[in-house]
């Protein structure tokens, strides 16, 4: 073989084997992030393998060695501190008005029957369903010892009682056919406890309805922004990893995580989402993830939790350490001087529905936003 050969031989070896480093980087470049091992991780993966004896040894690490564990990278310095948020003020229930029936945003027929009626009777004259068209639909009575209006309950008295049907969720306003339903549903459980209902005007409701729906569309504000990674794909567990440093928790749906509020019981301070079909694959460390949603639902939760701060603190924590870019509904980037504008709208807003007795985050604004 020539000297010219043999060069030619090597320097085809070389670019193939650049081409092969080339791909494997590009490869390992592309693939989605996977969420790095935890301490538990490591626990669950002895290093050797310890035969069972009775010398009293355990085979469990030192402290030191614990100590010395990859732990991951810490959480960023714009992470919520979960034991912080449970700290946060909120709005006393004392202020805010009884979860039942209220004229504000129902409609509302008083039923008074000829006699006292027990709360087994009334249970079992209730209609099956609990809506009337779209709209919410209950009936509540006044109960005898406590003098408190509530839903019938067994082996209580009742001495009189109210049927209500909402004026407007995020369906839509009243209207007549919707109120004709509810007048049949409360006339039916009148006549089943010997009641006589006193009906108000169809028209003047529809109307009042209408104009609350109005109130409501212009100020239902639900907020939502998406993280778009800059370069690598994320994996469902990347995703999760790294929330889960800022506070959220798995929701109810797969693709779901949200942040809870300090109170239990009431609706998340943000939710963030992703692709289903991403959560649910077989083997999630291959699902590729673009972007992520970040959402807040500003009626659903009261402006003492500082909501909308959260969000700007959630979304620019995760864009730090998952290497993304905060972006709009439609993709294109936010700077971080569009944040500004929002937040005194909101301010405006929240205003806006204190005045109206439907402050965000009570349990009127969220019967009506919903």
């Amino acid at each position: 073989m020539s000297t010219l050969q043999l060069s030619l031989a090597v320097i085809g070896g070389l670019v193939l084997a650049l081409i092969v480093a080339y791909n494997t980087w590009t490869s390992r470049r592309n693939a989605p992030k996977r969420a790095l091992p935890t301490e538990h991780d490591h626990a669950a993966e002895p290093a050797q393998r310890l035969e069972p004896g009775f010398d009293g040894s355990t085979g469990n690490l030192t402290s030191n060695e614990f100590h010395g564990l990859d732990r991951g990278p810490e959480p960023s310095e714009h992470a919520v501190d979960v034991d912080d948020a449970l700290q946060l003020p909120v709005p006393p229930f004392s202020m805010e008005r009884r979860p039942g029936l209220d004229p504000l945003i129902d409609v509302i027929a008083p039923l008074q029957p000829e006699h006292v009626v027990s709360g087994d009777a009334a249970l079992a004259a209730l209609p099956p369903t609990r809506r009337a068209g779209s709209k919410p639909f209950a009936i509540e009575g006044l109960n005898e010892a406590t003098q408190q209006w509530e839903t019938p309950a067994p082996g209580q008295r009742y001495q009189s009682f109210q049927a209500g049907v909402q004026l407007a969720n995020r369906m839509g306003a009243l209207n007549e056919i919707e109120f004709s339903e509810f007048v049949v549903k409360a006339q039916a459980f009148a006549d089943a406890i010997n009641a006589a209902p006193d009906f108000p005007d169809m028209l003047q409701e529809v109307a009042r309805a209408r104009e609350l729906d109005q109130f409501a569309s212009d100020h239902d504000a639900q907020l939502m922004f998406m993280l778009r990674a800059r370069q690598a794909a994320w994996s469902p567990g990347y995703v999760q990893q790294n929330a889960a440093r800022l506070g959220l928790v798995p929701g109810a749906m797969p693709g779901r995580l949200v942040l809870p509020a300090s109170t239990q019981g009431l609706p998340p301070l943000l939710m963030l989402g992703y692709d289903t079909q991403a959560a649910l694959a077989e083997d999630p460390d291959q699902s590729a993830i673009r972007d992520v949603t970040l959402s807040l639902d500003v009626s659903q939760v009261h402006r003492v939790e500082q909501p909308f701060a959260r969000l700007r603190d959630v979304g620019a924590a995760l864009c730090e350490a998952m290497d993304g870019v905060l972006c709009d509904q439609n993709g294109q980037p936010l700077p971080a001087m569009a944040m500004d504008p929002i937040a005194a709208d909101l301010e405006l807003l929240y205003d806006q529905l204190d005045g109206r007795d439907l402050s965000a985050g009570s349990v009127l604004a969220r019967r009506l936003f919903s």
